[in-house]
């Protein structure tokens, strides 16, 4: 194989704190400082949390146009994917940062378990979502926990609520949700494919132990993968992760062993179709 790879790095993420990972950058300084090591190790998109003093997540729009700003500063050209998670707000908060117009947002299409709680996206939230990202020209990530998350996008794409084929992220290994299940990825991959046609791009998250995992089986298929402190703080049992850009680096030698390379933001913004860059 020789197209090229996207790595997605998610940089802190709504629960992990210092005292699980001292490398967990929680500020916006330190989110900036942890972003650009791992753009320069070979992240080219950037998912983002933000959290407030207390180091608590928040949907604040004013937190996340600093760091909107910030990055796009110190990590020019980085594809800045903001989230609109529900463990950062409730309701319409969750969509307050996309007048920020980023390059990207996730999109959660449907409800599903979590750990100790459900995860609530409910149709007139997922819609109004769908909508202020149409008007401020954000390309959505389809974040997918379950099979018909997948064939929700798809809906949703076929009545124009969602412009250009969608990019779905598998997000497997979450407790409660689609585990780490080779058959259940294979079957994932040739769904996206049928709906919305084999070229067409994707992604897949693995939470924790499961994150090196998930990573191989997507750079091995063709897809694109996502790493990061926010879904994983470890690089094995025994081990740490000391950074962001660790993970990415872990995740770009997968990239060459099976002889893709790693994309640059240049090529990731072409397989994405986002919009120019503001000149």
């Amino acid at each position: 194989m020789s197209d090229p790879c996207i790595l997605c790095v998610a940089i802190t993420g709504s629960l992990p704190t210092k005292a699980n990972n001292p490398a967990v950058p929680i500020s916006i300084a330190e989110q900036v400082e942890s972003a650009q090591e791992a753009f320069e190790a070979g992240a080219s998109v950037a998912h983002c949390h933000v959290r407030d003093d207390q180091g608590a997540p928040t949907s604040d729009p004013a937190r996340f146009a600093r760091l909107k700003e910030e990055l796009e500063k110190h990590c020019p050209g980085l594809i800045i994917q903001l989230s609109t998670g529900g463990r950062s707000g409730a309701g319409q908060a969750r969509g307050g940062m996309l007048p920020l117009a980023p390059d990207m947002a996730s999109l959660s299409v449907g409800s599903n378990n979590f750990p100790t709680r459900v995860y609530e996206n409910p149709p007139d939230l997922v819609d109004w979502l769908a909508a202020e990202m149409l008007k401020y020209e954000v390309k959505p990530e389809i974040e997918a926990f379950d099979l018909s998350h997948i064939l929700k996008a798809h809906e949703m794409w076929k009545a124009g609520a969602i412009k250009d084929r969608p990019y779905v992220q598998f997000v497997m290994g979450v407790k409660n949700a689609t585990p780490a299940d080779r058959e259940v990825f294979d079957y994932y991959v040739k769904t996206v494919r049928r709906l919305f046609g084999e070229n067409v791009p994707w992604c897949a998250a693995g939470i924790g132990p499961n994150q090196i995992i998930l990573n191989e089986w997507a750079i091995a298929a063709g897809g694109h993968a996502r790493t990061g402190l926010e879904d994983n703080v470890r690089l094995d049992r025994d081990r740490l992760a000391p950074s962001n850009a660790a993970l990415v680096r872990r995740a770009a030698e997968l990239c060459e062993t099976y002889g893709r390379p790693v994309a640059s933001w240049r090529q990731a913004r072409e397989i994405l179709k986002l919009k120019p860059l503001a000149a």
